[in-house]
Formats: C-alpha cells, structure tokens, sequence
C-alpha cells in the first residue's frame, strides 16, 4: 500500500487554503495552521474566508474524511508532519523588494519544534517547501531561519530538514482546477531525496489517478518539471513577466492596428493559431491587473537591478500597461 504523507501547510489565506484543501486528492493527510484563531474557528465551523468556485465542497470533502484539520498550534502539528508548505505572505514594499518577515518567522518555528526533545527523536528528515511566491534565493535563508530557530529552541545540532521550491500557478476563479488540472509541477531542491518525497506525494495528481467527478479528464499526465531551487524560484517570476509582456505586446499592436485601419481581433486570433505563440493572454484590452503580476514584474525587475541590470523590456511592458488606461480613458 502506498505510503500516506503526513502534511503540514502554514497559512490559511489563498494559497494555503487551495492547497490545504488537496490531501484527498493526493496522498496525504494533516493540517492547516493559521495564527489567526477566528479564521480557524470558522474554517473549522465549514465557514471560508473568501469565495473560490468548489473550494468550499473540496474542503468540505477532506475534513469528512478527516484528511484535514485545522490549527492554530504550529509545534504540534510538525512534530508529526513529513512535509511542511510554507504559505504564508510576502508583502511587497514601494521599491520592490519583498518582506520575508512572515516566512522567517514559520520557518525559525519549524526549527523550534524540531529540536524540542519529542521532536528530535523523531529520526527522519523533514521536507520543507516554500509555496509563497519569494525572490531567488529564498530557500537558502528558509534552511539558515530553520537551523536559527533550532539553535532558539537549545539544540546543538543542526537539525535535519530539506528545503524545497514549489511555485503555485494559480488564476483566481479556477485555483481548485489548476491544482488539480495544472499545467506542470514544479520543484526545486539540491538533494534528490527531496525531490524523490515531492514525487512520491504528488504521484496522484501526475499520473491523473485521483478519483474525481471533472470526467473526462483535460490530461492523462501531468509534467513534472524538477531543477534546483533558484531556477524554480525564478521559473514563477519569469512565467509572469512572460504573461504580462504578452498582453502587453498585443495592445501595442492594437495600437498600431487603429492608425493603420486594422482590426486588431483578427490579427490577434491570426496569430494566435500559431502554436509558437497560442491564443490565451492575447486579447487587446485594458491591460493586466491585480496584484500578482505587476508585484512579480516589479520583484524581478528589483532583482535585476541589485546586480547592476536593467531589463528593458520588462521596463516597457510597465510602461505599456499604464499607458492603456489612459487611452481608454481619451476614449471615453
């Protein structure tokens, strides 16, 4: 029989919440930890915080079957975890840069509680995976914050944990189908033993094996994308930079199509029946919004710029982006 993960994920908001909900469809069981009492008093009451279509009966549906519980007790809840999800938030300032105070604080915790006499008995190695969306780099500070919070909590040795990059790629409306429907999974590490427990966990949602009531199914398999843990760090932020420069591009074109006299919904769908280029994020419009991609475009582009880079064209994909509501606005 197929070995049962006990899993832990810190954070009850959005990705924590659509991830937390998963254990019946792969395999796994645990909890989902949230400092905030009242929110897991009312989780635990069937109540969700925020509406995502079928998160709610997904949830429900795990509780049932006690896969999934909820708590306010972080200690507790790793001593008997395998894996731990690190979805907390990661703010970002006015010049770009991203506060990681929240993930330190879960990660230096995780160390507390391993190195707690229970918990340094256990004698198996804990998998750490970072789900925020966080800068490159991002893994190495989570194992220095977890060896910190171990040496807090009067351990002499390092305790044994592994580090692990697994970025969501969410759209808010469709977040349970793109977790159980995703394009690709991807992880990040420097030991293979990590990658080896990821795969293990998410072989149902790979292989397309979890029993569901979505038939047919979009995929017979899903990709499963390992590498190490600052391209998977950087592999989130350069698909949306990706999407935005996309959208960007296409109302530049409508730009241009107005002063010539074309349509630009012709050219758009033309060109998009090129498989080099596809049809989605190629409609003219309004421009991105929303917090994800301008907050990763502005990370990346802070990121380039602390080593002496600056990336014109993310530059100008900004910038094309403002200028659209001001046409629209003439427009009007």
């Amino acid at each position: 029989m197929s070995k049962i993960f006990n899993v832990v994920v810190v954070g009850a908001g959005y990705v924590g919440l659509v991830n937390g909900g998963m254990p019946s469809s792969y395999r796994a069981q645990g909890d989902c930890v949230d400092k905030d009492e009242r929110r897991i008093a009312s989780l635990k009451e069937g109540q969700m915080p925020f509406y995502e279509p079928g998160l709610g009966e997904l949830v429900d549906r795990s509780t049932r079957r006690r896969r999934l519980r909820f708590a306010a007790d972080l200690a507790e809840a790793i001593l008997r975890a395998d894996v731990v999800f690190i979805a907390v938030g990661a703010p970002q300032g006015d010049d770009g840069s991203v506060d990681l105070s929240d993930v330190a604080v879960v990660a230096r915790d995780i160390g507390k509680a391993l190195s707690s006499e229970f918990g340094s008995e256990r004698g198996r190695t804990l998998v750490v995976v970072n789900k925020s969306t966080v800068p490159v780099g991002t893994g190495n500070y989570v194992s220095l914050f977890v060896q910190e919070g171990a040496a807090e909590g009067g351990s002499d040795n390092k305790v044994c944990c592994q580090v692990v990059s697994n970025p969501e790629f969410l759209q808010e409306g469709s977040a349970v189908y793109d977790t159980l429907f995703p394009d690709r999974i991807v992880l990040g590490a420097d030991q293979r033993d990590a990658l080896d427990t990821m795969r293990a966990l998410y072989e149902p949602i790979i292989e397309q094996s979890f029993s569901t009531q979505l038939d047919p199914r979009p995929k017979a398999a899903v990709p499963f994308v390992t590498t190490n843990l600052a391209s998977a760090e950087m592999l989130k932020y350069a698909a949306n930079a990706f999407l935005a420069t996309k959208i960007s591009f296409i109302n530049e074109i409508a730009a241009i199509c107005e002063l010539v006299g074309a349509d630009v919904s012709s050219v758009s769908h033309g060109i998009g029946l090129d498989e080099r280029i596809g049809s989605r994020f190629l409609e003219a419009g309004l421009g991105w919004g929303g917090s994800g991609l301008l907050k990763d475009l502005s990370v990346l582009r802070s990121i380039a710029r602390e080593h002496d880079y600056e990336p014109a064209l993310l530059a100008a994909t900004v910038a094309v982006n403002a200028r659209q509501r001001k046409q629209v606005i003439s427009k009007l």
